[in-house]
């Protein structure tokens, strides 16, 4: 893969915050919780994270979550799978910024 076209995909591996209790509670120990692609890899997040918001990376660990099975009356349905990232940042760097901390 060109370096070009590795830039562009990191582009694309982060989907957007993902904002819940647990994930605040997260922030407090210097993490921060993403939803990204489904086909992305640990070292593509911490790329992709040191790049766009330029800061160190410490680690990173991903769950792959499963879409829940959703009924309309009659109408059976199914959310899709999606996968979040919980990335801990080293001392000294912070996304506040980024997403609204205090």
């Amino acid at each position: 893969m060109s370096q070009a076209a590795h830039q562009e995909r990191l582009m694309t591996v982060i989907r957007g915050p993902h904002l819940s209790e647990k994930a605040h509670f997260a922030a407090e120990r210097n993490q921060v919780v993403l939803k990204v692609r489904t086909d992305a890899t640990k070292k593509e997040i911490a790329q992709a994270v040191e790049m766009l918001f330029e800061v160190k990376v410490d680690d990173v660990q991903t769950v792959n979550v499963k879409g829940k099975n959703k009924r309309f009356q009659m109408t059976r349905g199914r959310r899709k799978d999606w996968k979040k990232a919980y990335v801990r940042l080293a001392e000294g760097s912070s996304l506040e910024e980024f997403f609204g901390g205090e």
